[in-house]
C-alpha cells in the first residue's frame, strides 16, 4: 500500500477532501494520510511556535514524512490545492533509488501579488519544489531528516533541501505539479492541478483554470453544486 501524505489546514477543509476524491478516484492500493498539526503536536513530533511566519499549517509538517514512513520505502507529499486526473501510481511509476527526493523542479518568478486568501506572493528559490515530493524515505541522506527538524530548521533550509547534495534531487514532470494560474492552460488536463494561488474555494478564485473540473469532482463528491464561498 502505498502511502501519500496530503497537507491539511483548517481554512482548506473542501480542499483537502476533493484533493482525497480525486486520488481514491483514479488510484487503488494507496493509503491518504492527512498531516493535520494538531494531532502532530498531540504525538509530540510536532511543537514549532505558530508565531512564526507560515502560509499554511502543513508549512514544516510535510518534512515529517520520512519519520512517519518509518524511513522505509518511496512515500509521496502533495499540498492540499491538487486534484488528480490519473493514477498517482504513474508517479510512483517514476521513483528513481539513486534520488533521496523527486518533485518537480520549477523555474519561475509567480504572475501574481497575492495568493489564497489574500497573502503576499514571495519569490524564492525552488519555489514550490516541495508541495510536491516522492520522498525515498529509507535514502541514507534522509535518515537525518528527524522531526527535529521540523520544528527547529529555517524554511530555506528545508523547502530548498540544503541538507541534499543537487544530484540527490531527481526531476519528474511537470504534469505532476503543474501551477494554475503560472503556467499555460494546455490543450488536455494535467495529471495532478496544483491551484497555488487559490482555487474555486476561495471567492477571488471562483473562475480560475480548470475551477469548472474542480467544482465538477466536487459534485461527483457529495452529489450537490459547489456554492461561491464567501469574500
Amino acid at each position: 500500500m502505498r502511502k501519500v501524505f496530503v497537507g491539511w489546514d483548517s481554512r482548506e477543509q473542501v480542499a483537502y477532501d476533493v484533493c482525497a476524491h480525486t486520488l481514491n478516484k483514479h488510484s487503488q492500493d494507496i493509503s491518504i494520510i492527512p498531516l493535520k498539526q494538531n494531532d502532530l503536536r498531540e504525538r509530540g513530533l510536532y511543537s514549532r511556535d505558530e508565531s512564526e511566519g507560515s502560509s499554511t499549517e502543513f508549512t514544516y509538517t510535510r518534512f515529517l514524512v520520512p519519520h512517519l514512513s518509518e524511513y522505509s520505502g518511496w512515500s509521496l507529499f502533495v499540498d492540499c490545492d491538487f486534484l488528480f486526473t490519473r493514477d498517482v501510481n504513474e508517479l510512483f511509476a517514476l521513483a528513481d533509488d539513486q534520488y533521496a527526493v523527486m518533485c518537480v523542479q520549477h523555474d519561475y518568478t509567480s504572475k501574481t501579488a497575492t495568493k489564497m486568501d489574500g497573502q503576499k506572493q514571495i519569490s524564492y528559490p525552488k519555489k514550490n519544489w516541495s508541495s510536491c515530493m516522492l520522498w525515498n524515505c529509507d535514502h541514507p541522506l534522509n535518515k537525518q531528516v528527524v522531526p527535529e527538524w521540523s520544528n527547529e530548521k529555517s524554511g530555506a533550509f528545508l523547502h530548498r533541501f540544503q541538507w541534499l547534495p543537487d544530484d540527490a534531487v531527481g526531476a519528474i514532470p511537470l504534469e505532476w505539479n503543474w501551477l494554475e494560474g503560472e503556467y499555460d492552460k494546455p490543450n488536455d488536463a494535467p495529471a495532478a492541478i496544483h491551484y497555488t494561488n487559490g482555487g474555486p474555494f476561495f471567492h477571488d478564485y471562483w473562475n480560475c483554470d480548470y475551477s469548472q473540473l474542480w467544482k465538477d469532482e466536487y459534485k461527483d463528491m457529495t452529489g450537490e453544486e459547489y456554492s461561491r464561498p464567501p469574500k
